[in-house]
């Protein structure tokens, strides 16, 4: 008998265990890092603090958009600059989605986030050359690095499996 409730017992918190590393994982995510910028990457010293897009940044977007389009994507998130908003925006328009923001400056916030309301969903993250590898990683991909001058990479992760594909997209 005690033998009985010893072995329901360890297979009970084995299965509690094992529950919120099942219920963590999405599908899959796209993280791009955002389109083009007006400011063509200048310093931010230099320039404006939120350039929007240019206009091969509103291409690269369009594009994303055309890429994604049939990708069963069920939320997309951006930060709260407005180049994420835009390179964002053509999708979420084509289906019918609401981008959410989240700081760029908290990525392990916005990682449990994930991880709690889209447990078993296929996401878009929107993101910027150094928000975009912490993403990645965070999502239990390879570690990855994005020069100020790259726009054009699609990283699409399995968070279930730490798989990762770099997909390169010209506007």
């Amino acid at each position: 008998m005690i033998r009985k409730c010893f072995r329901a017992g360890v297979v009970v918190t084995l299965a509690s265990l094992c529950l919120p590393l099942v219920a963590s994982a999405q599908k899959l995510v796209f993280v791009v890092r955002h389109a083009e910028r007006a400011d063509s990457g200048a310093s931010q010293m230099q320039t404006q603090a939120d350039p929007p897009l240019s206009a091969a940044g509103d291409a690269r977007a369009a594009k994303l958009a055309g890429m994604l389009a049939n990708a069963g994507i069920q939320a997309i998130y951006v930060t709260e600059f407005r180049r994420t908003q835009a390179t964002a925006r053509p999708l979420a328009s084509k289906l019918g989605l609401e981008a959410r923001q989240y700081s760029s400056k908290n990525s392990d916030e916005f990682i449990r986030k994930l991880r709690i309301e889209h447990a078993k969903d296929i996401v878009l993250v929107v993101g910027h050359s150094n928000t975009v590898p912490v993403m990645i990683k965070a999502l239990g991909g390879p570690e990855v690095t994005i020069a100020d001058s790259e726009y054009d990479n699609l990283f699409v992760v399995v968070p279930e499996t730490g798989a990762m594909t770099r997909i390169r997209f010209a506007p």
